[in-house]
């Protein structure tokens, strides 16, 4: 009665000790499960008997001819007593070194399944790169030496052209007050050949003329422009809008522009966030209760000392203006671009596809640049190589570089040159000299001017702009013989090893250099000179007007 309980519960019946299977197996056929008494190998004794005890014992003879009845019959007898029948795809064990099917199935389908979420992953992001490139990377800009500092002469034609200036402008965006007004005005000029940056910020109150709209504010000149654009497109309205900035600007600091970047609000938190935060060191705490509706109604927006800000943070602590001046204002703003680029460029942020990805959705809602996709990789490549140490920042206002005041125009509180309205020739001398041409700098010639002409001073000035440029001039002196030419020599001594000086020294005073020193004018320039610079009546001119 257990056993047949067992049975029913789907176990095997237990085995019969007299060997009578179940009923429908039929003596002597086969199974896989069959019982086998024991199957070692006998002993064998003389004779050929074994020694062994009574009972019963199977013996597998010599294997008879099975073409013959006798043979057949006595192969069935010879078959193991079967106890009982299993089906044997049930209860087969698999060998060694050969998974089970069902296992390799498994691994088969993970193995589908992560390849088809890696290629769909690649789509993703190839998807995003494509759709963020048509809206970012509008290309446009063009530098000569963006992807190498072994450029040929000809591609450069003024000093600074080595460098490469990207214009940094921040503006409120949809849903602010002033959407279009520049906000921010930062130039970041890399020097690729000596692997440094400087900072630059512009005050945005800064008092200016707008060519065709009168005097403004610089912050006005980007909306200005995209007003007036007759562009269809958001594109060719921001570029026209730009493009009129860059006429307002260049009157200010006479440095060649290459590559622009436009950010609004929006985008720059969304930036912070996807890498994670940045960390700034505050020098001092910020306190501006007019906007502490916007931080939890909490009027001190960043303490003194190291900080993590998130987005909202870190436009908060650029934003604020009512405190402290607009000067202030700058110099934290070139603190969070200093450490947006310190967290943007760790492995960690490039290494991990979700910050990637916010990345990419930022920049391609809220971001327009000049870029095209091989000066973004080359900048990439160029960035990774200078250290924060290297990225300095200058402004206009600290002592001896006090070039910047505040003052009032018709009510409107504003930002003007300390040498006067409208006067930015310190301004410009003191830029220059700040962001010198990396390939000047590099070949360092020595420069000897003389003054041939009977005019004073010629050559004290003409010296002081070369200076401003990064020119090594060394000797500044009068002619012997004063005899006024009307044009400018140029001598080049260098045996042609400062092809990039002679070739910015040929298009500043429009002449072609000769290889030797004329003797009409009575010069001995030092021992070791590169060029010599003898000053005619063009250059008088020239200086005269400046």
């Amino acid at each position: 009665m257990d056993n047949q309980k067992k049975f029913r519960r789907g176990r095997a019946a237990p085995p019969s000790i007299d060997g009578i299977v179940r009923p429908g197996r039929a003596l002597g056929v086969p199974s896989n499960h069959s019982y086998h008494p024991n199957r070692e190998r006998p002993t064998p004794n003389i004779g050929g008997y074994l020694n062994q005890t009574d009972g019963f014992h199977p013996v597998r003879q010599a294997v008879p001819r099975l073409d013959e009845p006798e043979a057949h019959e006595a192969a069935l007898l010879d078959e193991p007593i079967v106890l009982d029948h299993i089906d044997s795809k049930k209860r087969r064990t698999p060998r060694f070194g050969h998974p089970h099917p069902k296992l390799r199935r498994a691994v088969k389908r993970l193995t589908m399944t992560m390849l088809l979420l890696i290629l769909a992953g690649s789509a993703y992001f190839g998807f995003k790169l494509y759709h963020t490139q048509k809206k970012v990377l509008a290309g446009g800009g063009k530098s000569a030496t963006v992807c190498s500092d072994n450029v040929d002469v000809d591609q450069l034609s003024r000093e600074g052209d080595s460098r490469i200036n990207i214009l940094m402008l921040g503006i409120g965006g949809p849903g602010h007050d002033g959407a279009d007004l520049t906000d921010t005005i930062m130039l970041a000029s890399i020097d690729p050949i000596n692997d440094k940056v400087v900072l630059l910020s512009v005050p945005r109150d800064l008092w200016v003329h707008i060519p065709g709209d009168g005097y403004q504010k610089i912050n006005a000149a980007y909306a200005y422009g995209k007003q007036q654009s007759t562009s269809k497109t958001d594109q060719g309205q921001e570029q026209d809008g730009i493009a009129l900035l860059d006429k307002t600007l260049g009157n200010v600091i006479n440095e060649p522009i290459q590559f622009h970047a436009l950010v609004d609000f929006a985008a720059f938190k969304q930036m912070v966030d996807a890498v994670g935060g940045i960390t700034v060191d505050v020098p001092e705490t910020l306190y501006d209760p007019t906007i502490a509706w916007e931080n939890h109604w909490n009027p001190v927006i960043a303490k003194k000392g190291e900080q993590t800000f998130n987005g909202d943070q870190a436009l908060l602590y650029a934003r604020s203006r009512e405190t402290s001046s607009d000067f202030a204002r700058a110099e934290r703003q070139r603190l969070i671009m200093v450490a947006l680029k310190q967290k943007v460029f760790t492995l960690g942020t490039f290494s991990n596809p979700i910050a990637v990805s916010g990345l990419l959705s930022s920049l391609g809602q809220n971001v327009y640049t000049d870029f095209d996709t091989t000066t973004v990789k080359c900048l990439y490549h160029q960035l990774q190589t200078i250290p924060s140490s290297a990225i300095t920042s200058m402004d206009l206002v600290t002592p001896p570089h006090n070039l910047l005041t505040t003052g009032n125009m018709n009510g409107l509180s504003i930002v003007k040159p300390t040498a006067g309205l409208f006067d930015y020739t310190a301004i410009q001398d003191y830029v220059h000299s700040s962001l010198p041409d990396g390939l000047i700098t590099r070949e360092g010639a020595r420069v000897a001017i003389y003054n041939a002409t009977s005019t004073a001073g010629v050559a004290t000035s003409t010296a002081d702009k070369l200076k401003s440029y990064g020119y090594n001039v060394t000797k500044i002196d009068n002619a012997t013989n004063a005899t006024n030419p009307q044009t400018t020599t140029l001598v080049d001594l260098s045996k042609g090893k400062d092809p990039y000086t002679r070739h910015y020294l040929e298009d500043r005073f429009g002449v072609t250099a000769v290889g030797k020193t004329p003797s009409e004018y009575g010069v001995t320039p030092p021992v070791g000179t590169d060029f010599v610079i003898i000053l005619g009546n063009d250059a008088a001119s020239a200086s005269a007007t400046q």
